[in-house]
């Protein structure tokens, strides 16, 4: 049984995307980490959320102090911030004006 013209160019896409898409997406991830250790082997510590992903966490603090996990949220909060304090490059995206503007739980 002989594939179609159709077929054959649709499967020529399909693994073609999807390869595409997976090698994109592992350079990436590996551009990423290299990054990562790169500013981990020149200060020994690294910033470990973005400013959205920060400010969320403090917002989930806030709504619930009551929380189990809370204590647990702010001490990775405020490690979070050390870290940005402490360090001269960050991996995520902070200006100086964002970490100034952050306060310890």
């Amino acid at each position: 049984m002989a594939l179609t013209a159709e077929v054959l160019g649709m499967l020529a896409f399909t693994l073609a995307a999807f390869w595409g898409i997976a090698t994109w997406a592992l350079v990436r991830t590996m551009r990423q980490e290299s990054r990562k250790v790169a500013l981990l082997e020149q200060q020994d510590r690294i910033d470990t959320y973005s400013p959205k992903a920060l400010a969320q966490l403090r917002e989930w603090v806030e709504a619930n102090p009551e929380d189990p996990l809370a204590e647990e949220a702010r001490e990775r909060y405020n490690e979070c911030l050390d870290a940005l304090e402490e360090t001269d490059s960050q991996f995520y995206d902070w200006s100086e004006e964002d970490i100034q503007s952050l306060e310890r739980l």
